[in-house]
């Protein structure tokens, strides 16, 4: 029987990445995380080998080799919501973490997810480095810009950057990775927002100082709205706003919807919907807002599952190519 393709997860978070490539057929070998409450999400979902830890304290020599190396690693240092220090912040240095892995491991592939502004920080020097140092390595590079809303069908306005890169031994010259096509987005807000009644701590009631607020501008069903301390917006597009970490901060972070029940947040399943997890996806029982926090930082699984299976065929043509090779 052909062996399993194997995955280890850098940065893994509650798994977005890690489920979205075993949907697409191959083995989870082992994974990495710090955050605490993001492993006790993870362990309730998965059984291999998780390393809960910092990654910059890992021997790289002491983990299975794998055949595809995953990193969704820390989007601070290019963000537009941080300081916009890249390489020269001490969290950039997680990259160059990264290609230790690469070169004790040598993948056949090495798959990387980060904020969308990192194409464009630093003039884009900090891009050139992530592809120089790569390609330098003799693998190939390639990225694009993924919505949500257009590569996933989730309604969920989320663009993120994905880089994959083969090993140039494995893959025939002038090799391209095609990244998938846009399809059309056929799942509505509704498809996903049910309306039954929740838990009373995620309403908006009369008590609150932006009841008022909410009542004047929360008006359709079909919408999403978000709180902005001195107004209410609402997203006419009719998807979801980019779900962000900061959502574990406080409640107005949230979005918003109204119901025959009530204005009230989005819960933290609801959240985890928007990033196209399964319902049968546990959450564990800790805070709210830790939850909160873990689906906004996390990816959206179905755009991962597309990729993964994008890369699958990859290394199955390769692969059939090698050993017709070999028979010549």
């Amino acid at each position: 029987m052909k062996k399993p393709y194997t995955v280890g997860s850098l940065y893994a978070g509650v798994g977005g990445i890690c489920l979205g490539f075993e949907n697409a057929g191959f083995k989870l070998e082992w994974a990495n995380e710090f955050d605490k409450k993001a492993c006790v999400t993870y362990r309730n979902n998965f059984e291999h080998t998780l390393i809960e830890g910092d990654v910059m304290q890992l021997d790289v020599k002491d983990l299975n080799k794998i055949d595809i190396l995953t990193a969704g690693f820390p989007c601070q240092p290019f963000s537009l919501a941080g300081h916009r220090k890249g390489f020269k912040d001490s969290r950039g240095n997680h990259f160059f973490k990264i290609l230790d892995f690469i070169d004790e491991m040598r993948p056949k592939v090495v798959f990387l997810e980060n904020v969308k502004n990192l194409k464009g920080h630093d003039k884009g020097n900090t891009m050139k480095v992530i592809q120089r140092e790569i390609k330098k390595r003799d693998y190939t590079f390639d990225s694009a810009i993924l919505n949500t809303k257009d590569f996933g069908n989730i309604p969920h306005n989320r663009e993120r950057i994905f880089m994959v890169a083969f090993d140039k031994k494995f893959v025939k010259k002038g090799f391209r990775f095609n990244f998938p096509e846009k399809e059309e987005l056929t799942k509505k807000l509704t498809d996903l927002i049910t309306k039954e009644k929740v838990d009373k701590k995620f309403y908006y009631t009369e008590d609150k100082y932006m009841y008022n607020m909410l009542k004047e501008t929360v008006v359709r069903e079909d919408r999403i709205y978000q709180f902005r301390r001195q107004y209410v917006r609402e997203n006419k597009k009719e998807v979801c706003p980019t779900l962000t970490a900061n959502m574990g901060t406080g409640g107005h972070n949230v979005p918003i919807i109204t119901t025959e029940f009530g204005f009230r947040k989005l819960t933290p399943r609801k959240c985890f919907r928007f990033q196209g997890f399964p319902d049968h996806y546990k959450l564990p029982k800790i805070s709210n807002s830790s939850l909160y926090k873990q689906a906004g930082n996390s990816v959206s699984m179905p755009v991962i599952e597309r990729l993964a299976s994008e890369i699958f065929k990859c290394i199955e043509k390769a692969e059939a190519r090698q050993l017709k090779a070999e028979k010549v």
